[in-house]
């Protein structure tokens, strides 16, 4: 079974009738509620009316779309602001043993999508990175790992940047011994998020970045791809199409991250 397995049968257990009245361990937060278009944000604390980070949550709805090409869905997505990380994984220990420790992350089970954080330090790039997976599970199913990571990775970054990740592009420059070679076809074959590390999240992004801001062509092929899983019809991978018409697009992918560097120095 696969971790996306996992988690879903997890999920679904912790659903069942008189699940919540049985349990003795950790809640989810519930005390207030605040509905911002599809984002249903629920937490112990009173909520702001008006909050920058919920704004800016709100509005990723749009840029996700619009940046895509895609639809927008009316699926609720539902975020769970702990108010401490010991908090979020006395949580996670109970109904997600099996989770690896990390500050947020989300679910998406047969009825429910679901964003589980805490308000920490880092928790606008938290958020920014899991409703992202919201957004795009909520319009396009089958969305192969790394394509689904490299596209939240993007999107985690805060708005006027363009999507640079500062993090992934200096950790890619620094994979000098070997020189660091693009193999998308292996992030491809990928299936569980226990095979990604930072190299992996790294490479994902850089391969989003450059389809969704090196040119116009490349970016429909991006859309173009998203538009066949929505439809069912993607009958070959991401890479196969864009080798087509861009047969060294591996090349092509180095020198758009040297430019990048170039312009951030």
């Amino acid at each position: 079974m696969t971790r996306r397995l996992c988690l879903l049968a997890i999920f679904v257990l912790t659903l069942l009738p008189g699940c919540a009245r049985w349990s003795k361990g950790p809640v989810l937060p519930s005390r207030n509620e605040m509905r911002l278009d599809q984002l249903v944000i629920a937490s112990d604390a009173p909520l702001p009316a008006q909050h920058r980070l919920l704004d800016e949550l709100r509005a990723q709805r749009t840029i996700v779309s619009q940046k895509l090409g895609l639809s927008t869905s009316v699926e609720p997505i539902h975020v769970y602001l702990f108010p401490s990380a010991e908090k979020l994984e006395s949580y996670l220990r109970v109904h997600y043993p099996t989770l690896p420790k990390r500050r947020a992350f989300f679910v998406e089970s047969d009825t429910r999508l679901s964003v589980f954080a805490y308000w920490g330090d880092r928790v606008a790039e938290d958020l920014r990175h899991e409703v992202a997976h919201g957004y795009l599970h909520a319009v396009v199913p089958n969305l192969p790992l790394w394509l689904d990571e490299g596209l939240a990775e993007y999107f985690e970054v805060a708005r006027g940047q363009s999507g640079v990740n500062r993090a992934h592009l200096e950790l890619l420059a620094g994979e000098a011994a070997p020189p660091w070679r693009p193999d998308l076809t292996r992030l491809e074959m990928l299936g569980e998020t226990a095979e990604m590390s930072q190299a992996e999240y790294a490479q994902s992004w850089a391969w989003v970045h450059f389809l969704l801001e090196s040119s116009p062509e490349r970016q429909e092929i991006l859309r173009g791809y998203l538009r066949l899983l929505v439809a069912g019809q993607a009958r070959e991978s991401l890479y196969q199409q864009l080798r087509r018409t861009d047969p060294q697009c591996d090349q092509h992918l180095l020198d758009h991250l040297a430019v990048l560097r170039q312009s951030l120095r």
